[in-house]
């Protein structure tokens, strides 16, 4: 829904870009299943991964779940650089703070997942928005 706004409404370059934009959505809302894992399956009985039994949930599952948002990471970017430059900080930025959080969940046992959500600092988010303002300014991306 977002990717007709950050369009301006161009069809052409919206279908052009929705393949990306649904591969960034897809990544997103995985990083936030792991992340949001401890609650909703161990509080609330929910799972988001229906190919994965939750009971026995452990590194080589995780790392499966990794590649397949890492690849999906990777696809998104390309389509992050191909919109308008009016539209391009937010979504960087966004992309920024989930990847930056992803590579700490990469970081992180598959058990203390499931005992603790795992959060990035406030100081790390202020330096990614600074960083990724400074990238945007300088047109790196």
């Amino acid at each position: 829904m977002c990717l007709q706004v950050f369009v301006n409404g161009d069809t052409v370059q919206y279908e052009q870009l929705k393949p990306q934009a649904m591969k960034l959505g897809s990544a997103f809302q995985k990083v936030n299943f792991l992340r949001d894992l401890k609650d909703d399956y161990c509080n609330l009985g929910r799972t988001y991964f229906p190919d994965v039994d939750m009971q026995v949930f452990n590194n080589t599952i995780k790392k499966q779940i990794e590649e397949e948002i890492a690849a999906e990471f990777k696809e998104a970017l390309t389509g992050i650089v191909q919109l308008p430059r009016s539209s391009r900080f937010g979504v960087y930025l966004a992309y920024k703070y989930y990847w930056s959080l992803f590579k700490k969940i990469r970081k992180t046992p598959a058990e203390r997942i499931l005992k603790e959500r795992i959060r990035i600092p406030n100081s790390i988010k202020l330096s990614l928005a600074m960083s990724s303002y400074f990238q945007y300014k300088i047109a790196w991306f």
